[in-house]
């Protein structure tokens, strides 16, 4: 039996390098390359500290090294009453899509959702990512068009302390 080129494993304190890479490339790929602002001793902080924010999935493809990650991290749905599992970022770089990456590590975060008793998985998308929408439809996810993200950065939290 002829053994996969693809080995998906959970990230660790020396794949930071390739998260924040990995992540850039997404940025500039979402064209958003001004707003990342994370280094790596902000990934070592928060999710390899004593306290974990989030978990990351590494995606690596025979002897080239990470070609694509997912960062998440686990939230509460007071409606289901159950945790969830929120799917921050995924990607994979350009030149392997379409090999399965993407759908092995969604499959592993279900797997892992399974195992920590989660209620749903979400993530969001951007509404111009026609790629992205169509393959996330072909397993079953739905897409929630009443519901819009609404963001309040670190800058304007002292706005609402006022």
């Amino acid at each position: 039996m002829k053994q996969s080129p693809l080995h998906i494993r959970p990230a660790t304190e020396s794949d930071v390098a390739d998260i924040l890479r990995l992540v850039k490339e997404l940025a500039e790929f979402e064209k958003l390359r001004d707003q990342v602002l994370a280094d790596e001793s902000a990934y070592l902080k928060y999710g390899f500290g004593a306290q974990p924010k989030f978990h990351a999935l590494m995606a690596e493809w025979e002897n080239t090294g990470a070609v694509g990650f997912a960062l998440y991290f686990f939230n509460f749905s007071t409606f289901v009453g159950k945790p969830g599992l929120y799917l921050e970022d995924i990607y994979v770089l350009p030149a392997y899509r379409g090999k399965g990456i993407g759908k092995e590590l969604l499959r592993e975060l279900a797997a892992i959702a399974l195992e920590n008793d989660c209620g749903r998985m979400e993530w969001s998308v951007l509404d111009w990512n026609e790629d992205a929408i169509g393959f996330y439809k072909s397993f079953g996810a739905v897409l929630l068009h009443d519901w819009k993200i609404c963001r309040l950065t670190s800058d304007k939290f002292n706005n609402l302390l006022k």
